[in-house]
């Protein structure tokens, strides 16, 4: 769950949301060297007089400039890429959840079992228990196990939602028409919050999602 004033991402509860933290240090980590790089070569540009006229025409210098940004970017490319199919790696799962996004609220049905699905709506702020969240909590919590393979399938009855859940590293378009499918798997249990990362519609920002494992 995300505090006031965080800067960086919430605590990961899936192996794929922390490969996805390691990524974006080891990204952030390239960028920042790039950034001092340049900041230093700049502020010695402006505080010094001395100057080397045939540094601009060596064509070793020019050389490394061209080589050095593309192995910066196979370095970043490689991880990303490896993540990518871990992110679309299908495994047996070992329950199916079929979500169906709403204007604006979300439906849920557990394939696996007969008859058993429900509609979640947002709580409205006046019947809030004392300790819930307003805007996040829900009437009913999508109830799922932890440590275990999940498939979500994800699809929409009127206009584009997204299904999102930043704690699992999932984000899953609701496309009317169209099934898409994702796949995680949670670390630990607890109660995770997500919302529609879709601009779906007036109460776009009234459709979340809670997750009880």
């Amino acid at each position: 769950m995300a505090y006031p004033a965080q800067l960086g991402f919430q605590d990961a509860a899936s192996p794929i949301m922390e490969e996805l933290m390691y990524f974006h240090d080891h990204t952030l980590m390239i960028v920042f060297l790039i950034s001092s790089l340049v900041l230093y070569i700049i502020s010695l540009m402006l505080t010094t007089e001395l100057t080397h006229t045939s540094t601009m025409d060596a064509q070793e210098v020019e050389t490394v400039w061209t080589i050095l940004p593309a192995v910066i970017l196979i370095l970043i490319a490689l991880p990303s890429l490896r993540i990518l199919y871990m992110m679309d790696e299908i495994t047996t799962p070992s329950l199916t959840l079929k979500t169906m996004g709403h204007q604006w609220y979300w439906s849920y049905e557990y394939t696996d079992y007969e008859s058993l699905c429900f509609d979640s709506y947002m709580t409205p702020p006046l019947e809030l228990d004392p300790g819930e969240l307003r805007l996040l909590e829900v009437d009913n919590r999508v109830v799922l196990p932890t440590e275990m393979s999940i498939r979500m399938l994800i699809s929409s009855e009127d206009v584009l939602h997204s299904w999102t859940v930043p704690s699992l590293g999932v984000k899953t378009d609701a496309i009317p028409g169209r099934l898409n499918q994702a796949t995680f798997m949670t670390s630990r249990p607890g109660i995770y919050y997500g919302q529609c990362s879709e601009i779906c519609g007036a109460n776009h920002s009234f459709m979340p999602i809670v997750l009880e494992l």
